[in-house]
């Protein structure tokens, strides 16, 4: 009788882990259309996809490094430096897009790589190692652009974060984001590091009993976000048809907050790319509401703060009960 009553709590607390995230997108998403009708206007749908297609890439990659028990803090960084570096390259060096483009992307591969390095074999925590990391790419994105906006890039690199199409005004920017999504998609529900990440996230020394590789899943879910968050740099880079030094700040927190919010666990072991899908949607009516509503960006801090502590509360509270069987 009692193991029948655990077995029954147990499985309504993983009930609400794990459908509470599609629960909060549709109330959302009821309110703000009995609130506000034009909410659900097409260039209104569009500009939410638009807005969030930046911080939404970056949370994709995001999400392997949580589902690892670790996080990075660099991704907007990451995403900033690379857009810096391609303009630079492109509108002041003279570089061809293609060139510019290739040496953008190394460059973020090598910072990944350096991530991996640093947390996985040197061991340092990935919270430290990561914050470094942004740190120095932010003020080298100051060096290269001397704290001034770059302009005159050329329309191929603008094109992705610039332009809509597919004849209803279809963001490139959001199908940037859903391309990502699909590849970040297969990688963690097809192939082995995908399992590898959740299995090292989940536990690690198990995982090593197993025969995971620790070092090198690790070190690729750290090239992974990086490079997920360098094309994030190219679709801002045309998003705001020019690249400055302090663009994408905050977008490490706003990438962050989707993933817990989708429903991984910060603790790791958990997640899926469909979850994060639905923080970045849940994350972006939130903001496109306080937008509609005029409130000041102070606010819309503090409220995406509340968001945030609540939903890591909750998933403490289900952990532990689950522990506690």
């Amino acid at each position: 009788m009692n193991e029948t009553i655990a077995t029954r709590r147990v499985k309504r607390l993983t009930m609400i882990q794990k459908f509470s995230p599609i629960v909060i997108l549709a109330v959302l998403f009821g309110v703000m259309t009995i609130v506000n009708p034009s909410f659900l206007q097409r260039a209104s749908l569009m500009n939410l996809l638009k807005q969030c297609a930046v911080y939404g890439i970056l949370a994709i990659g995001e999400t392997y490094m949580i589902m690892t028990g670790g996080i990075d803090l660099s991704v907007s960084a990451v995403c900033c430096f690379t857009g810096c570096m391609i303009s630079f390259l492109n509108a002041k060096m003279g570089m061809s897009p293609v060139a510019a483009l290739l040496i953008g992307f190394a460059i973020a591969l090598a910072v990944g790589l350096i991530n991996g390095i640093l947390t996985a074999i040197v061991n340092i925590p990935d919270f430290i190692a990561t914050l470094g990391t942004q740190t120095i790419l932010n003020g080298l994105a100051l060096l290269i652009t001397g704290g001034l906006s770059i302009t005159g890039i050329a329309k191929s690199i603008t094109t992705v974060g610039a332009k809509s199409g597919l004849g209803i005004g279809f963001p490139f920017a959001a199908l940037a984001f859903f391309g990502v999504l699909l590849v970040g998609w297969f990688l963690q529900e097809k192939t082995t590091l995908g399992r590898n990440f959740l299995a090292i996230g989940g536990n690690k020394e198990a995982a090593r009993v197993s025969g995971v590789k620790i070092i090198s899943t690790k070190i690729w879910a750290c090239v992974l976000s990086a490079a997920f968050a360098a094309i994030g740099g190219l679709v801002l880079v045309g998003r705001l048809n020019s690249a400055n030094a302090l663009m994408g700040s905050g977008y490490e927190l706003d990438a962050i907050a989707c993933v817990v919010v989708g429903g991984t666990s910060i603790n790791g072991g958990s997640g899926r790319m469909v979850g994060t899908l639905i923080g970045v949607l849940i994350m972006a009516i939130i903001n496109t509401g306080m937008d509609m509503a005029g409130l000041a960006s102070y606010y819309q801090d503090i409220i995406q703060g509340i968001v945030i502590v609540l939903v890591l509360a909750l998933d403490c509270v289900i952990r532990k009960k689950l522990s506690d069987g």
